[in-house]
């Protein structure tokens, strides 16, 4: 008795063993992988038509061939494909490194622009695609799918990739499309989980107008508290460190404080159901405003590397699994009967998402520019015409939702389900490389050349991307200052509505001079401890 106990407990225990080495060897591989696709993508820095995106994506599927050879067409991929992996440890550093780096000043004064295109455009495109999903997929009889299904299919495919397009556009060769097109990818994200979540909590074999004004309420709830989470726990790290001043004794200890205190934020708003999207991008934004300006000249430095580090791996580990799970075996299989119906459903997402972005694009930004009076404020042509490309790629999110309605734990039987996971496999590989490839030549003959646009890019504040040495100095704070005192203050509500932009900013930045900075830190407000960095270098430049 005591000796089969003991052989089963010794037979567990190797198999444990022999799991837990197969896990490590997976690990080395992926690292590996993951070292080459940094050491590629150097090397490809001065091609015009690759970018690290594709490079991953390439590489993962080519490894994803050579795994399917040598395990005799088992497996593809070296990990499994999870939700949480994505949306819990890769997402959330991807996101907060966009809003901590972001031009604040750009982004604010095209706010209203991204808001329509990140909101609205994002319903516009998702009504398209779920009636065109419900047109044509009833006729194709692809499987048994519901009308949350195809509600579900207009969400996924609704969400583009701002992820990609990060690593397409310039933001300082192009700031106004980098902040439109990478503010409404922000927003458009959010958009989509939020109609994704709110299709599967709500039932829709009765659409009423109750339900569709619930379905509203739902929306802007999710929206503003998400937003008001994220300011909060940027506010919080802020008062904590100027108070506290970690500096003095220790810069690890407020580099790791931002860090938790940007990742708390994001798990917060999943604890409450809110948009953990919205929630850390508005962190990062709040953050570099306030708590960045708060720590020492050498946290500063380590804070801007370290979270652009971060981003950069999780990005680049996206795109390489994408590549690699783009030949799981398991759900070309139960496909495998019928590839020209296959090859018809992406072909016709494909197009739902060209005419579904140009629905919205081209409308939005007319109106757009109806309030805009400045002739370089307004979104010409040629500028809506390449928003409405850089627009189109699909990445990761819409991987991870297509996982989520269509699958269970990874693998799914259905014939309905193994052709949607597959098309979107297909339109998200499709989508990047092709249109990835060609966004850079797009942006080259479409656009100014980089020399004309610097000088719209004068009077930019610092941000901490693209802060000089020395830190501390305020030379482009000043003139940004300098250039909002001749601004017209407003003296009625006409003025109000015929600048807004400025208004608003007017009367911020007021706000934020007499109450927010004198609170939670910021430049100017940073208190000088006797001997510290800080204080050397601001008596060095006084």
């Amino acid at each position: 008795m005591a000796i089969g106990i003991l052989s089963s407990v010794l037979a567990k225990s190797g198999a444990v063993l022999a799991s837990d080495h197969s896990s490590v060897v997976s690990m080395n591989l992926f690292v590996a992988l993951l070292c080459g696709c940094i050491v590629i993508g150097h090397l490809l820095e001065e091609s015009r038509w690759m970018n690290e995106s594709i490079t991953a994506l390439a590489i993962g599927v080519c490894t994803g061939v050579v795994i399917l050879l040598t395990t005799g067409g088992k497996s593809s991929h070296l990990l499994v494909f999870s939700e949480d992996l994505f949306f819990i440890y890769l997402l959330p550093p991807i996101i907060f490194n966009a809003g901590f780096q972001v031009k604040k000043k750009q982004f604010f004064r095209n706010f209203m622009t991204i808001m329509l295109f990140g909101a609205v455009g994002t319903l516009i495109s998702f009504g398209i695609i779920s009636a065109g999903a419900i047109q044509f997929f009833k006729k194709m009889n692809i499987g048994d799918l519901q009308i949350g299904d195809y509600l579900a299919i207009g969400a996924i495919f609704s969400a583009t990739d701002s992820v990609c397009t990060l690593q397409v556009l310039n933001q300082d060769e192009t700031p106004l499309l980098y902040s439109l097109v990478f503010g409404e990818g922000v927003v458009n994200d959010a958009t989509s989980v939020v109609l994704f979540n709110a299709i599967q909590r709500f039932d829709l074999t009765q659409i009423s107008s109750t339900i569709a004004l619930q379905f509203v309420g739902n929306f802007l709830y999710l929206f503003i508290l998400s937003t008001l989470l994220g300011v909060l726990a940027g506010l919080l790290s802020a008062y904590i460190i100027k108070k506290l001043y970690f500096g003095r004794h220790s810069t690890d200890r407020e580099v790791a404080l931002m860090m938790l205190m940007a990742y708390l934020s994001y798990m917060l708003a999943e604890l409450f159901y809110l948009s953990a999207i919205l929630t850390v991008f508005f962190c990062g934004i709040v953050m570099s405003h306030y708590t960045w300006h708060n720590v020492t000249e050498s946290s500063r430095v380590t804070t801007k590397h370290a979270f652009a580090t971060l981003s950069f791996v999780a990005e680049i580990f996206i795109f390489l699994y994408v590549g690699m799970d783009a030949l799981d075996i398991e759900k070309w299989k139960v496909i495998s009967d019928s590839p020209g119906k296959s090859v018809g459903v992406s072909a016709i997402l494909l197009g739902l998402i060209l005419v579904g972005r140009a629905a919205f694009v081209f409308p939005l930004s007319f109106i757009s520019n109806l309030t805009k009076k400045a002739p370089y404020e307004k979104v010409n042509f040629k500028q809506q015409v390449t928003i409405w490309w850089a627009g189109l790629m699909r990445g990761a999110v819409s991987m991870a939702l297509a996982y989520n309605q269509f699958t269970s734990l990874g693998h799914t039987q259905l014939r309905g389900n193994a052709m949607m996971i597959t098309s979107t496999i297909t339109v998200v590989l499709f989508s990047t490389v092709v249109f990835g490839l060609l966004t850079k030549p797009l942006v080259r003959l479409l656009l100014p050349s980089p020399k004309n646009l610097s000088r719209m890019l004068s009077s930019e504040p610092s941000t901490p991307k693209s802060f000089i040495v020395p830190l501390l100095g305020n030379g482009n704070e000043a003139e940004a200052d300098q250039s909002n005192r001749n601004v017209p203050r407003p003296s009625s509500l006409r003025m109000l509505l015929s600048t807004p932009s400025h208004t608003v900013h007017y009367y911020w930045r007021k706000f934020d001079d007499a109450f927010m900075r004198p609170v939670f830190g910021g430049r100017g407000f940073v208190p000088f401890i006797p001997g510290s960095p800080t204080e050397e270098n601001g008596l060095r430049w006084q």
